[in-house]
């Protein structure tokens, strides 16, 4: 339906890949008000059509590519686009966010979503104009890797594409456009069961902001905040997201030999700042992104896209694996194959620790990586072990034991944030819709040591402060932007002062905050018209969409797309038991005699539970769903 409001292409698209029929899916600007885009949008989507049993790799499996209202626009950091399905990993609910330019071409196509259900007889891929929607066949694109793929695709649409390992159904593989990917929970496999080997997207239709003048202010001055910010003007740009490496082997919260340990001894030789000295060729970034934190490096003599965070710790540290060189050239191998290179590292540390413990002989073994390119392309073409390693840690943990140190939540392999470091990021984790994300955790690990220095160990404001970030990170995902610019929220004074006194001060306070925040997760967002200078994005959606927009609108947008994605993974079997970790992270002393270094998470969970309206089984009450309007 054509929308009124501006930043909206005003489509979305029905693909049925069964009998290769297109239509448009009905959205309204109600709809839009109410779930604004990306992963809420997507949401809603598979909440009103997915029914209870749908198996990820079923053809009435959905998959849906959404925009946000900021995506195609000039806002910071705006070119990320979602795709969310049932997970063949988690079997629940599942979104996956990328930064490469497929959702800019899917707006300029004129769609701001993709609805595509069924199952196609043969491999094909999809192109999308202006004009029409043409089915082709992809016989000749089978088995080519990511890279391969999109070279095979000419023209200079936006293409999103899978490789083998999403071809052979492994439950994490990924789904990338240009060396982006939307990783986690096995989107690419989704798309390999559907037998939609690509799609590309071409359109000249630009997005009309409701208010542009107003919308270039609003711009320049967050531009501005960004630059100056030392976080997101400083390091990111300098070391990438890995310059927090030695942020979280100094605070216990580095993942190491399968999450056994927070520190890693060689932490100094794969951090991002070893990186930048030794391998970096230059800094690139995603579309209208000012912040530049990717890194290009050279591997067997191309200059490709060097690895985030995650993937050096998990790849790095949790493997006992020193060896940066290396992890350049897995993370690499493991894009061209088409996999998470996150569930890959959180999967094969499972797998040397049940060959340590004499569980199962797969020949893996911690600090003996060099066989793993082999593995990985088992992997990907599931054979031998790979076959196995391509279930992911919960799967294996079912049919070899080690249940207590298969270290994920809710199937998802959790991310390099070890949480007996930062307790209220293991509140995140145990919570998060999709499993084991830092980010759907709300990603309190950055106050609790990695930005601000709140005290790590105390529950004291835990849970407000985990639902509040996760509900505005919903919210920011949705409007389709990149969740880095929302590091300069944190004040740059306190980030770069922390060892004053006043900082000290204001850090030892936060744990008697909870009050306060209960009170901003409590209140309806009209009773919150609050707008704050570290957080652009109301202002953006306002000038861009001419919606009424404020922090408390976007705090209750957020709320709505997080609950709703808890009552569709209702629907497919969660209960509350489910919102835990393993118990090598609840039961087990990360540093001897230190009582308070595991996470005491159902003290927390209570509390998480009560502030959320849910009942103490975590199912939200008919009042708060009647109060999202959710019922």
């Amino acid at each position: 339906m054509a929308s009124t409001l501006g930043g909206y292409a005003g489509k979305v698209l029905k693909i049925d890949l069964t009998n290769q029929e297109i239509s448009e899916y009905p959205w309204s600007d109600e709809d839009r008000a109410l779930y604004l885009g990306g992963k809420i949008m997507a949401a809603k989507i598979l909440y009103d059509n997915i029914r209870a049993g749908t198996d990820g790799f079923a053809p009435e499996n959905m998959l849906v590519v959404s925009t946000g209202p900021l995506s195609g626009t000039a806002a910071p950091a705006s070119s990320r686009f979602n795709i969310s399905s049932i997970s063949p990993l988690t079997g629940l609910c599942a979104s996956s966010n990328c930064g490469g330019n497929f959702g800019l071409h899917l707006k300029r196509a004129g769609y701001d979503a993709l609805v595509m259900t069924g199952k196609s007889e043969t491999p094909v891929w999809i192109e999308i104009t202006e004009d029409a929607v043409r089915f082709h066949d992809a016989s000749s694109l089978m088995g080519k890797t990511t890279s391969e793929t999109q070279e095979a695709l000419e023209g200079k649409a936006g293409k999103l594409v899978i490789g083998p390992a999403g071809e052979h159904l492994v439950r994490y593989a990924g789904v990338f456009s240009e060396e982006r990917t939307a990783g986690r929970a096995g989107m690419g496999a989704v798309m390999g069961s559907k037998n939609l080997k690509a799609i590309t997207a071409t359109g000249t239709r630009k997005m009309v902001p409701h208010d542009a003048e107003r919308m270039k202010k609003v711009y320049k001055a967050w531009i501005a905040l960004l630059k100056s910010h030392p976080l997101t003007g400083e390091a990111l740009p300098k070391y990438g997201s890995a310059f927090l490496l030695r942020r979280m082997n100094r605070h216990n919260v580095l993942a190491t030999r399968n999450f056994k340990y927070g520190k890693f001894e060689d932490f100094d030789m794969i951090s991002g700042q070893t990186m930048a000295e030794k391998h970096l060729i230059k800094n690139i970034g995603c579309v209208t992104c000012p912040i530049h934190c990717g890194r290009q490096v050279e591997v067997n003599g191309k200059k490709v896209k060097g690895p985030e965070l995650e993937t050096v710790g998990l790849l790095g540290s949790n493997l006992m694996n020193n060896n940066l060189k290396q992890i350049l050239e897995f993370n690499y191998q493991l894009d061209e194959l088409g996999m998470d290179t996150m569930t890959a590292g959180g999967t094969i540390a499972f797998a040397m620790e049940l060959q340590e413990k004499g569980l199962w002989d797969c020949g893996l073994h911690f600090g003996q990586t060099d066989t793993l390119p082999q593995v990985f392309e088992d992997i990907a073409y599931r054979r031998g072990i790979g076959d196995l390693l391509a279930e992911g840690t919960k799967r294996l943990a079912e049919k070899f034991g080690g249940k207590e140190f298969a270290i994920n939540v809710k199937g998802l392999e959790l991310a390099a944030y070890e949480p007996r470091g930062a307790v209220g990021q293991g509140l995140g984790y145990a919570t998060a819709n999709r499993g084991g994300c830092h980010l759907n955790a709300g990603y309190l690990v950055l106050m609790e040591g990695l930005g601000l220095h709140m005290n790590p160990y105390t529950t004291g404001a835990k849970a407000a402060l985990a639902i509040l970030n996760q509900n505005l990170m919903e919210a920011i995902s949705a409007a389709g932007c990149c969740l880095f610019p929302l590091f300069s929220f944190y004040p740059a004074w306190l980030v770069s002062h922390y060892d004053h006194p006043i900082a000290k001060f204001a850090f030892a306070t936060l744990p008697f905050s909870g009050g306060i925040v209960n009170l901003l997760n409590k209140l309806p967002g009209k009773l919150l018209p609050l707008q704050m200078p570290g957080l652009p994005y109301p202002k953006a959606l306002a000038a861009v969409t001419g919606m009424k927009m404020n922090v408390g609108r976007m705090k209750e947008i957020g709320e709505r797309g997080y609950t709703l994605e808890r009552l569709l993974n209702i629907r497919m079997g969660l209960t509350g038991e489910d919102d835990t970790l393993p118990k090598r992270l609840t039961d087990e002393l990360q540093i001897e005699n230190d009582p308070r270094t595991r996470v005491p998470l159902q003290k927390m969970k209570r509390t998480y539970y009560k502030i959320r309206g849910w009942d103490s089984t975590g199912v939200p009450s008919d009042r708060k769903k009647k109060a999202l309007g959710l019922q």
